[in-house]
């Protein structure tokens, strides 16, 4: 009865959640009183779950995480080695959910098909490519809240793009996962040696994959996958500004800034900004919260832990 309390109350203080109100947020979660892993792990499981449901979020619910890694308690391991503590349970719930996109293809299994018309395969595949697609964006943020080191993210970002692995092809879906992430931490990610040295090796594959021919001459990757490396390329080589249209979560003053500043231009909004595209959040750049290590590589968790075909 504790667990479906529990887990009732956290859901439903997620569900409340807003740029405006992360602080809040996060303080009454703390608040319910984490008493053992298996909660741990269903708050970290609900925050994922959400963060993947809703990817114009991702922000707000890395903003979450970086408010509760400090205030959450820790847990005596079963085994004896290090505590469970809301970091290490986080990242092995991450580390999971990429494993297994890498592992994945965006087909559905017959069983999942069996007596569903097209449109509804056609959505149930579109669902997936949103989760996975969701993932590496909040991946992104993690890193971007020195959540993940720039080692890390370097090192997940080659996994993707199969750099040691000439001969073979990554999927399309992980082109385009490659190219999110980027998109999401390009700009700091840059601004790290190793970051720089990953960036520089990612991109560079991905221009030959872009070239790519079978050996009929025809291209390995349709236009669609094609143009997105290339925006990519360009948004790189133009010092990471980038146009964009995406829906993303502001708070009440970010939208009345807006809107007062399209005013004074004369111009008619069109729903487009010029942003940067991967900038650390401005209270961390600042310097605010009391966020670890501003401006170097020193996040909190420095490291993820690793299986067996993992570099």
């Amino acid at each position: 009865f504790r667990r479906v309390l529990f887990r009732s109350s956290v859901q439903s203080l997620l569900n409340k959640i807003c740029p405006e109100n992360v602080g809040t947020i996060a303080e009454k979660i703390v608040e319910t009183k984490v008493s053992n892993t298996e909660e741990l792990e269903l708050v970290i499981g609900l925050i994922m779950k959400k963060a993947l449901a809703e990817s114009h979020y991702c922000e707000t619910y890395a903003d979450l995480v970086f408010r509760l890694k400090t205030e959450m308690p820790e847990f005596p391991a079963a085994d004896g080695g290090k505590p469970v503590s809301f970091k290490s349970t986080l990242l092995n719930v991450v580390q999971n959910e990429f494993e297994s996109m890498q592992t994945d293809s965006l087909e559905l299994s017959e069983e999942e098909v069996a007596g569903k018309e097209k449109d509804e395969i056609d959505f149930l595949m579109a669902q997936r490519k949103s989760r996975i697609l969701a993932n590496m964006k909040f991946i992104g943020h993690l890193f971007l809240r020195q959540l993940l080191t720039a080692r890390i993210i370097g090192s997940v970002m080659q996994d993707l793009a199969m750099c040691n692995e000439a001969d073979r092809l990554p999927p399309e879906h992980v082109v385009e996962c490659i190219c999110e992430l980027l998109n999401s931490i390009g700009y700091t990610l840059d601004s790290l040696s190793a970051g720089k040295e990953a960036i520089k090796q990612v991109c560079g594959r991905l221009m030959d994959l872009k070239q790519k021919k079978d050996k009929k001459g025809s291209q390995c990757y349709p236009k669609r996958i094609q143009f997105k490396i290339q925006d990519l390329l360009d948004t790189k080589n133009a010092g990471w500004v980038m146009k964009t249209f995406k829906a993303s979560a502001k708070t009440k003053d970010e939208i009345a800034k807006d809107a007062a500043r399209d005013a004074a231009s004369g111009k008619t909004p069109d729903g487009a900004e010029h942003v940067i595209a991967g900038a650390r959040p401005s209270y961390l750049v600042a310097g605010g919260s009391g966020a670890p290590g501003v401006g170097n590589d020193q996040g909190a968790w420095s490291e993820v832990p690793t299986k067996a075909g993992r570099r």
